[in-house]
């Protein structure tokens, strides 16, 4: 009788009969089959027309069956998240059961995930509890949880929602979906780099506003612990400046009220930070992360502003023989200078973060959240209480194994200037290289280039020159140098020029061949420039200087200009390598007019063997005329390459001179 209602999907006569079977059969196991069958539609979002008579048929049953048959379905079951949607049916449709099923329900679902040994919190089980089984215990006021309780699930469902945010990019799309009557067994999930949570279907594993969900939570976690100065804040930035002023006033706090308000500012500073440092770093590297593409710009890297490497030596009388090098090389500087690009991203200790705004479109929000990420982090280690709590923290989440974090914790340890303690958590960065965190194909190795640029960076400020080429020199091997238009100089006059500032500043740049390569040529020029204008002569050096000066022209004019000037004091100069690497039409002119009478006749030792050769000459005036033809001959074919693409002849330097040039440094 009931199969001919239900074909003929008669809803209330089938429930009628559907009842009197539940009541006078109870352990038939047709009926459980049938049973078993509506209760999957129950859980199913699936709206064919067959679905909906099944759910319309429950319906028709009275309350009291309806709770009595779902609690018998979840005893019938075997898997444990066919049980747990089961059970988390009946507290959905019956909300006073949530008092003596919640808590149970809860627990076995994390006991589930420790018991399968799961590598990643992102999975079913995780997913299940703390974004539909979380929110009724939560949200019930009949329930009297104690405050340990409550912590431990907050940080389980902050542990989801940060890990789900900060999740990988995945070549694994194979779906996961569930099985008619319930999700599959979601076996061993591996790794955290997956699209698709092990056991959902792709649909169900959406977790939509993750750190909107974990503030809710957080308020009403809040609300239970009868935090101090609690207002439910409903945005992080208040969050931080809630818990700043309750640390005013931990040192005079003592046992249980110190460890209660320990444990609010730490669980709350936590979120700021994790949330603030994955909003910087989600800009800086975007690739790290499911989700985001990145706008064209690759990675970001955080160096040692550079744009004072022209300008800190101070400009000294140069003799009046150059007075007219001088005005000829002033002529455009000034239409070069702009600060469109600088930003004092880093108050507070002195420091300024400078970026270009034209190539980060949302550098305020990347800059705020470096700065609030740093806040929450000095919070959490303002008090030892505080760290030691954070700590713990910290190791039950694993965090020492996140990449992205990492990336974050270097930054602003440069950003602190402890370069030393840097280097060692970029080696330690190293160890994180999986395919899922190298570059997209075609990037090249953007995030070796990333770790070795940054070393290259941190061995300069900590006066180690050698090692600081070292490294440029291995980057710029990899690099391919743009090409330049005809007629343009080494310069990009689209890139706007930075004023000169004091301090100790730094900058974010794309990890790009176009910026990179600048980049490392700059702080080249920086490591040598040290040695060439020591009280010691060192003509190789000071070689290299005039070579990598190069480089944005006129910007090193003055440098330029001191260099002659040593030049003229030394009354000779050998740099058997200038005609293969200097082109630029301004200096040929100067090196030429140093040979003249009104330049100083000065001995120029500019060709292969030259020095030989003038050994084996009878020498008039210091010079041979065969020499002096050479010299001429040279300068000549010299103008003639002055429209080479200038990158293209500073990376050929640097990789065919690389021995020399390490060689050249203490």
């Amino acid at each position: 009788m009931y199969i001919i209602e239900r074909n003929a999907e008669r809803t209330t006569p089938a429930g009628r009969l559907l009842y009197d079977m539940f009541i006078n059969f109870p352990d038939q196991p047709v009926v459980w089959r049938e049973i078993s069958v509506i209760t999957a539609a129950l859980r199913n979002d699936n709206q064919d027309k067959h679905a909906q008579f099944l759910r319309g048929l429950f319906e028709t049953l009275p309350g009291r069956i309806q709770c009595e048959m779902l609690l018998k379905a979840t005893e019938q079951c075997f898997n444990t998240l066919e049980k747990a949607e089961m059970l988390l049916l009946l507290l959905r449709r019956f909300p006073e059961s949530v008092v003596q099923h919640g808590v149970s329900l809860g627990e076995s679902l994390l006991e589930a995930e420790n018991v399968e040994d799961l590598d990643t919190p992102v999975n079913c089980f995780r997913k299940l509890f703390v974004c539909d089984v979380l929110p009724l215990i939560m949200n019930n006021l009949d329930m009297r949880l104690p405050p340990s309780l409550l912590y431990k699930y907050m940080h389980k469902a902050a542990e989801f929602y940060i890990c789900y945010v900060t999740r990988g990019p995945s070549a694994d799309t194979q779906m996961q979906g569930g099985q008619e009557g319930g999700l599959k067994s979601p076996g061993v999930m591996r790794g955290a780099q997956k699209y698709v949570i092990d056991g959902l279907s792709e649909k169900s594993s959406v977790v939509a506003e993750p750190w909107e969900r974990l503030l809710d939570i957080l308020a009403v976690v809040g609300a239970r612990c009868e935090w101090q100065g609690d207002k439910g804040s409903r945005s992080y930035i208040e969050l931080l400046h809630r818990v700043k002023e309750l640390c005013r006033y931990l040192p005079s706090l003592e046992g249980e009220t110190l460890s209660r308000c320990s444990s609010q500012v730490v669980t709350c500073a936590a979120l700021v930070f994790f949330r603030s440092a994955y909003l910087y770093v989600s800009v800086i590297q975007p690739s790290l992360f499911h989700g985001h593409s990145s706008l064209g710009a690759g990675p970001w890297i955080m160096l040692e502003d550079l744009s004072l490497v022209f300008s800190d030596i101070e400009l000294e009388k140069a003799s009046s023989k150059h007075a007219h090098k001088k005005r000829k090389l002033a002529d455009g500087r000034e239409k070069t200078m702009s600060s469109d690009d600088e930003d004092s991203g880093g108050k507070g200790r002195g420091r300024h973060i400078l970026v270009n705004k034209t190539e980060m479109p949302a550098w305020t929000e990347t800059l705020d959240g470096f700065r609030t990420a740093r806040e929450s982090w000095d919070l959490l280690h303002s008090n030892e209480a505080l760290e030691s709590e954070f700590n713990k923290l910290c190791a039950a989440w694993k965090t020492d194994t996140w990449l992205w974090l990492r990336i974050f914790l270097t930054d602003m340890i440069i950003y602190q200037g402890q370069y030393r303690k840097a280097l060692s958590s970029l080696l330690q960065m190293a160890s994180f290289q999986s395919p899922a965190c190298q570059s997209p194909p075609g990037g090249g190795s953007l995030e070796n280039h990333r770790a070795l640029i940054q070393q290259a960076s941190c061995h300069y400020a900590l006066g180690e020159h050698r090692l600081s080429c070292e490294k440029l020199l291995e980057v710029v091997g990899g690099l391919v140098p743009q090409s330049q238009e005809p007629g343009k100089s080494g310069e990009d006059p689209a890139k706007p020029r930075m004023k000169p500032r004091k301090g100790n500043d730094l900058r974010l740049l794309p990890c790009t061949s176009k910026s990179i390569l600048p980049y490392c040529l700059q702080l080249m020029l920086a490591c040598f420039k040290l040695r060439a204008f020591t009280d010691m002569r060192d003509d190789l050096a000071l070689g290299h200087v005039v070579v990598l000066l190069q480089h944005d022209w006129p910007q090193g004019e003055t440098l330029f200009l001191k260099a002659v000037d040593k030049i003229c004091q030394q009354g000779s100069f050998q740099y058997e390598n200038f005609f293969n690497y200097v082109t630029n039409i301004d200096m040929l002119e100067e090196f030429a007019y140093l040979r003249t009478s009104e330049g100083g006749r000065v001995q120029l030792e500019l060709l292969p063997n030259q020095g030989m050769l003038i050994k084996h000459h009878t020498v008039t005036r210091g010079i041979t005329k065969g020499v002096k033809e050479d010299f001429r001959l040279a300068m000549e074919r010299q103008v003639s390459r002055c429209g080479e693409n200038l990158l293209t002849v500073l990376h050929r330097f640097c990789i065919n001179e690389k021995i020399i040039l390490v060689q050249s440094l203490p």
